[in-house]
């Protein structure tokens, strides 16, 4: 005969443990709640104490199982980045190829800029370096701006020399004695600079203001707009200042007249270098006229 598939639970030892098993551990659960809460409510330090016990414990574990919800959700993100590293790698390498066409065509325009000055028989000239001397004292108060060096005549220091420091022009020499000599500074009211814009070549005129500043002044052309930041450097026109020297940067932008902060201070420096004329006038004899018949 076979046996009955309803059986109650009464039938069964087994099912009869495993229902007395899960009343007392439900009643353990209820019991241990109910003196967790007690305890939480009258001796809060002591539940501190047990709650952290059991983090202690179970913070390997919850450290472990949030390692690996990390890594799995971690695979969308690393194919993903494959791919943009994938596309990346092959963008670089277009403009890598760009750029070796550039870098080639450059090096052709300098070759044939050497080539072509060759022909011209054009030289570079650079101003040579007098003497190296220390910046004594400069005046910073009043309208005139001057510096004194201690070189003179001795050292072969004279009038109309360029001084310039290692951040830029600082002005010339005007007044020459045995063993000292007079700087005009760029701030000065009386210099007079003449520049250019570096990022374009605009010429300019760097005129001191007296104050610790310069005015750049555009020439032979009108509404010429300066932004502030723009660097301007010796010309080489007059062949007093050996081009490329930088003398000032704007402050603030405007039209035809702005102000400018000189790159050199001589308050600041220790040594200043004495240059000569980046084109001497040439000092030759006069051809005597013939009198007329």
């Amino acid at each position: 005969m076979a046996p009955a598939r309803d059986r109650r639970t009464g039938f069964s030892r087994r099912r009869q443990y495993s229902v007395f098993l899960g009343y007392v551990l439900a009643v353990a659960g209820a019991v241990v709640g109910a003196v967790l809460l007690v305890v939480s409510t009258f001796d809060p330090p002591a539940f501190a104490a047990l709650r952290m016990t059991v983090a202690s414990v179970t913070a390997p574990v919850s450290g472990l199982l949030d390692g690996a919800v990390r890594g799995v959700a971690a695979v969308p993100e690393t194919i993903g980045t494959y791919f943009r590293v994938h596309d990346e790698n092959a963008r670089l390498r277009a403009e890598a190829k760009r750029s070796a066409a550039l870098i080639t065509r450059a090096r052709i325009v300098a070759y044939d800029n050497r080539r072509l000055r060759r022909l011209l028989t054009l030289r570079d000239r650079e101003a040579a370096v007098v003497v190296a001397a220390r910046l004594v004292s400069s005046t910073a108060s009043s309208g005139r701006r001057f510096a004194l060096l201690d070189a003179g005549r001795f050292q072969g220091v004279r009038g109309g020399m360029a001084v310039r420091g290692p951040d830029g022009l600082i002005g010339r020499i005007v007044e020459t004695g045995p063993l000292a000599a007079r700087v005009l500074l760029v701030t000065d009211p009386e210099s007079l600079v003449p520049v250019r814009r570096v990022r374009d070549g605009i010429p300019a005129i760097a005129a001191g203001r007296g104050d610790g500043t310069v005015d750049i002044r555009s020439v032979n052309t009108t509404n010429v707009r300066f932004a502030r930041g723009d660097t301007f450097v010796t010309s080489g026109t007059g062949g007093l200042y050996a081009p490329g020297v930088p003398v000032a940067q704007v402050a603030a932008r405007g039209m035809d007249t702005v102000r400018a902060i000189p790159f050199a201070s001589p308050d600041s420096l220790d040594f200043a270098l004495v240059v000569r004329p980046f084109m001497p006038i040439p000092t030759s004899a006069a051809t005597p006229v013939p009198a007329p018949r």
